[in-house]
């Protein structure tokens, strides 16, 4: 099978925007641009908040208005971002990004409403995929009922999807995005909770309708973070029958053999900074992983005597696709150059996306224009996928 021919996506979660006028600014000021230097076509992965679907959705003709205003820019979009509910840009995000998680109504109703949107932006002919959080954050109190609650919710919005398709001849899947410390964050849980979900969906009879609307979003730069074969797990996900309705291509930041490598403990801790959440795993010599849940900078520069213990660790940074070095640090490119000839192994093709939203809170001054680093993050993206 070859990778997905439809135009490459970049995630526009990268841009502040909590109004259509603000999403359109950015289009402007940035996506045109972008497509101008690339001299290609060029998919916006729009990432449209929930203050956007209510404004887009509270008039009788705003969805046919902000479609006519993409087709009017020459933009594809085939794919939202619904993961960052709220303002994804504020000063502090962190956690509070995985919220409302998959028990709120909040959750779905905000979904159902980002489907209705894209099925006006579709182009003819071609399926959408939204991507979601992994239920919700481990480190939030949850009820026991938790995993249920989610898997009667994502039932509902399956049925949503279908009647959709139904009435508009468009298809939409979701895909739910495992993260490291969130509910769903290793290949294994993804599977397990899948399990389930398709269990509860047969005993309602509904077990076809949830297979061909519910499936995963795989971001590389998570799994990479994990530590996980990144080959052997897309493969597992696909025995299990899990569709892979879209793929995150993504870099995290490694960091080997730190105890002895100062200039990059000293560099890396640049990286911590008070916006988003950085989740730090390590692989010590013995084999174990010691888990950090946010890039501490004190465990680094008054090192920590675990580092002795350590061989390398991976931090969920997304950096630039087109980087295999940043200075003292590494990436995990070679994880992202194995998952993308993986994916080519499947009989189907899921949307591709560039998500590097943490252009804005890079470390130092030197950082390009953010079209010029988009620009060449996405030549390079494309590059990497036609050598395959």
């Amino acid at each position: 099978m070859t990778l997905n021919s439809l135009p490459l996506s970049y995630c526009t979660n990268v841009h502040p925007g909590l109004t259509t006028a603000e999403i359109l600014q950015k289009l402007d000021e940035f996506t045109l641009p972008i497509q101008e230097q690339l001299g290609s076509p060029l998919a916006a992965g729009l990432w449209l908040a929930q203050p956007v679907i209510e404004e887009i959705l509270s008039e009788p003709e705003g969805i046919a208005r902000f479609a006519e205003q993409l087709q009017q820019r020459n933009l594809t979009c085939y794919t939202l971002n619904a993961f960052p509910y709220g303002n994804f840009h504020s000063e502090r995000v962190k956690e509070n990004v995985y919220l409302p998680d998959w028990t709120e109504p909040e959750r779905l109703e905000y979904t159902k409403g980002c489907a209705r949107v894209l099925a006006a932006l579709l182009p003819e002919g071609v399926e959408g995929s939204i991507s979601t959080v992994p239920l919700g954050f481990k480190g939030f109190e949850h009820p026991r009922d938790f995993s249920q609650q989610c898997v009667d919710q994502l039932i509902e919005l399956a049925v949503f999807l279908k009647q959709l398709q139904d009435e508009t001849g468009r298809t939409i899947r979701l895909a739910i995005e495992p993260e490291p410390f969130c509910v769903i964050e290793f290949t294994h849980e993804l599977i397990v909770y899948f399990e389930r979900l398709y269990e509860r969906a047969a005993d309602k009879q509904l077990l076809g309708v949830v297979r061909e609307f519910i499936g995963a979003c795989y971001d590389i730069c998570h799994q990479a973070v994990e530590f996980e074969d990144i080959p052997g797990s897309i493969r597992q996900i696909t025995h299990a029958e899990i569709r892979i309705n879209k793929i995150h291509i993504s870099n995290a930041i490694e960091l080997n053999d730190p105890w002895n490598n100062k200039a990059g403990r000293t560099q890396l801790a640049d990286y911590a900074e008070p916006r988003y959440l950085h989740q730090t795993i390590i692989n010590l010599k013995n084999g174990d992983l010691l888990r950090i849940p946010d890039l501490d900078r004190d465990f680094l520069l008054d090192p920590h005597p675990r580092l002795q213990e350590t061989e390398r660790l991976r931090v969920h940074f997304h950096v630039p696709v087109d980087a295999q070095t940043l200075g003292s640090l590494g990436t995990t490119h070679r994880e992202l150059k194995q998952a993308l000839a993986t994916v080519k192994e499947l009989d189907y093709a899921p949307h591709l996306e560039v998500e590097t939203y943490t252009w804005e809170v890079l470390p130092g001054d030197q950082k390009p224009s953010l079209v010029d680093g988009l620009t060449r993050e996405l030549q390079a993206a494309r590059k990497l996928i036609d050598s395959l």
